[in-house]
């Protein structure tokens, strides 16, 4: 089996070097679209199983989520700086360091679990009046987050699986096992709300059970393959600092972007609350909407950054960009096509979310119909994400999504509400304008970008 696996991953890589790029970036991306798609319609699903529980259980469901991501925050940026170190060892084919590097990125894995657990458990209540929860929403959040933090730490062992996984362009792991995931939430969310009549907690109780299945079959699907190297680089080095190092330097900016930008989501969701605490559901709704267009790209984007990261490692920049400028296309037609099905879908969208309530769906649409303005230049900023996560400069990236918050999105927001009479109209106003000046932000970074590698790389065109 495991010579089976390892001969299955010399023959992937050798494609991602050497083989059509468009085709590459099919056969890699389009499972993580899908999967993307998929789990952009169960999170739909999701909202839906919340609203016919009320526009308050949706509020405060929103509400946790943008805290949870906090948390999450901090797997997802080691995910991106482990994945790129990983696959650029895997591209120059120095596995000896590629094994370091897994060796190491699941003690830090295992760290922050530890920590979470430690920490962030106990001070759960006092973790949502930090940031200001409605009290109107605290009591039902309370149980909501904790079971959101336990399942933070299946999240970490999963996160862990998928990165090795996709550093060696192995998506159609990752699509099959996530939409495991996602049937599993949606059976067990149906089977605590409709048998247990557990309500609301249905919908966390149900993501743990999912992530917690998962991980045991990540564990045991790891061990069988890779185990034994991996056990035996722990035996001989422990944690290697250095490794560590070139991780934790590539993953900060990472986990400071994606936890400052949900932090300042979270503040948004605060500011939203001026309007009533339905405003935070239907902004969180409108959101939900939004990720029909935006989620798909992104997939891309991931296959693209293993794409670059190989490339890379394998000393071939001019490849490297042009899987840039594939994904760049095929983004752009993608947030195209979605962006007007959306726009001609809009009023059913918002009246499925409202179940029937008229002051809940004027909510949603006064916040909805200007965000979706924004879909085509976010789903071409996610080009521009992989290109910089690819070649790690994930700094770069750190600095465009705290653009996009804190200068884009919650200034034109306290304007609005402090020297204008618009209602709810401002969030999707401030939604639109961050989101396009992201767009159009990440076009000038990576022109800049690719002027750079004219002037130091040989060769004829870029």
């Amino acid at each position: 089996m495991h010579r089976q696996n390892k001969h299955k991953n010399s023959i992937r890589r050798e494609f991602i070097l050497h083989g059509n790029l468009w085709t590459i970036i099919f056969n890699i991306g389009l499972p993580l679209v899908f999967y993307n798609s998929i789990s952009q319609l169960f999170g739909i699903i999701d909202t839906l199983i919340a609203a016919s529980l009320g526009a308050r259980i949706v509020s405060t469901v929103s509400f946790i989520s943008q805290i949870q991501s906090l948390f999450a925050a901090v797997s997802a940026g080691l995910g991106v700086g482990g994945g790129v170190l990983i696959a650029k060892k895997i591209g120059s084919q120095d596995y000896q360091h590629m094994q370091r590097y897994i060796a190491t990125f699941l003690f830090l894995i295992t760290g922050f679990i530890i920590l979470i657990l430690v920490t962030a458990l106990p001070l759960a209540p006092w973790i949502l009046q930090l940031f200001k929860i409605p009290q109107d929403l605290l009591h039902p959040g309370i149980e909501l987050f904790r079971l959101e933090l336990i399942g933070l730490v299946f999240i970490f062992i999963n996160t862990f699986y998928f990165t090795i996984e996709r550093s060696w362009g192995n998506s159609e792991t990752i699509f099959w096992v996530n939409t495991l995931i996602l049937i599993i939430k949606l059976v067990a969310t149906l089977i605590f709300l409709h048998y247990f009549h557990l309500g609301a907690i249905s919908l966390s109780l149900a993501s743990l059970v999912a992530q917690a299945i998962v991980s045991i079959i990540a564990v045991l699907s790891f061990m069988r393959n890779e185990g034994k190297k991996i056990i035996g680089i722990i035996k001989t080095e422990g944690l290697n600092y250095v490794a560590a190092h070139e991780i934790l330097t590539l993953s900060l900016p990472v986990f400071l972007e994606k936890f400052i930008f949900n932090y300042g989501k979270a503040v948004v969701n605060t500011m939203s609350a001026a309007y009533g605490s339905m405003a935070i559901g239907a902004l969180g709704v409108s959101n939900r909407i939004g990720g029909i267009a935006t989620m798909p790209p992104i997939g891309f984007q991931e296959a693209e950054a293993t794409i670059i990261s190989q490339n890379l490692g394998n000393q071939n920049t001019k490849r490297a960009i042009e899987a840039y400028k594939i994904t760049f296309i095929i983004n752009f037609i993608f947030g195209l096509i979605i962006f007007f099905a959306m726009s001609i879908g809009k009023d059913w969208l918002v009246n499925l979310f409202a179940k029937g309530d008229v002051t809940f769906a004027n909510e949603i649409s006064r916040v909805y119909q200007y965000e979706r303005y924004a879909s085509i230049l976010l789903a071409i900023s996610s080009s521009v994400m992989g290109l910089l996560y690819g070649f790690g400069y994930t700094r770069t990236a750190m600095i465009l999504n705290l653009l996009r918050l804190f200068a884009f999105r919650i200034p034109p927001l306290w304007y609005f509400q402090h020297f204008t009479n618009l209602k709810t109209e401002g969030l999707g106003l401030a939604m639109m304008i961050s989101n396009m000046m992201m767009g159009v932000s990440a076009l000038i970074v990576v022109q800049i970008i690719i002027y750079k590698y004219r002037k130091t790389v040989q060769y004829d065109s870029l």
